[in-house]
Order: C-alpha cells, then structure tokens, then sequence
C-alpha cells in the first residue's frame, strides 16, 4: 500500500470510529410507559437558562420593562412535535437606546432539562397561561 492509500485508509477507519462513537452516545433513557424520560426532564434551573439565553437572544438586554414567566409544562408546539417542557416569557425590551419595542411573547422550549430553543409566535403554546413576575429578567445585565 502506498503512502496516499495508507492515508486514506486511516482517514477512513479513524471516520468510522467517531461515526460509531457519536451513535453509542445518543441514546435516551426510557421510563416504564415508554416515555423519553431524558429527553423530558423537568427544567429544574430554567429561569437561570432563560436569563443566559436572553443575553445573546437581544441585541440589547439591558433595562427589559414588565416582564412575566409561566411555570414550564409538558406539550407540543405542533401536532408532528413531540412534547417537551415549555415556558412562556412576555417582555418589553429595548428597540434602541431610548425606545422600547412593545410587549412581546416567546416560548421557550427545553430538552433534557436544559434550555434549547425561542419559538417566536407562541400563540397556541401560550394561550391560557398564567404568568408570574420575572424581575431577574429585568435586572439582566450584559
């Protein structure tokens, strides 16, 4: 074997092992109904994850008026998603220096028990739901 085929056969067997090492880490924890107990943990510190997301999800955090968390809950944001924790978030943050944007409404999905994604027209998702006090949210700084 020459030197070009030895190193594509290397390339090759050292690909086949990161394949095979990033599908031996993927598995879920099922419970005994055969729910992804995994995958749905309860977000247990999701108000300290909303607060961190928040800093990179504005483009100003600083100085956010009236804002309001739900508690999060188990459900889908559509009939083909699969249920996962969610919360909802009204706020009104900063549109520039001076200006505030108006109240706006987020839902904020979890996986595993962390923070993973912002659904940014939750109107279904947050209908019905009861808000409390965020004021960590509007103390956020940079």
């Amino acid at each position: 074997m020459n030197g070009g085929g030895r190193r594509r056969h290397v390339g090759l067997i050292i690909g086949v092992a990161l394949l095979l090492g990033a599908c031996a880490g993927h598995h879920h924890r099922t419970d005994e109904a055969g729910g992804e107990e995994g995958i749905n943990a309860y977000p247990t510190n999701y108000k300290t994850d909303i607060l961190a997301a928040m800093r990179v999800y504005l483009s100003d955090p600083t100085a956010i008026r009236d804002a309001s968390i739900s508690e999060p809950v188990l459900k889908s944001a559509t009939l083909t998603m699969p249920s996962r924790y969610m919360l909802c978030l009204r706020f009104n943050p900063k549109k520039t220096a001076t200006v505030y944007e108006g109240m706006r409404e987020v839902a904020a999905v979890f996986v595993a028990g962390r923070f993973d994604q912002f659904i940014e027209t939750p109107k279904d998702i947050c209908a019905g739901v009861t808000y409390a006090p965020f004021p960590e949210l509007e103390k956020l700084s940079r």
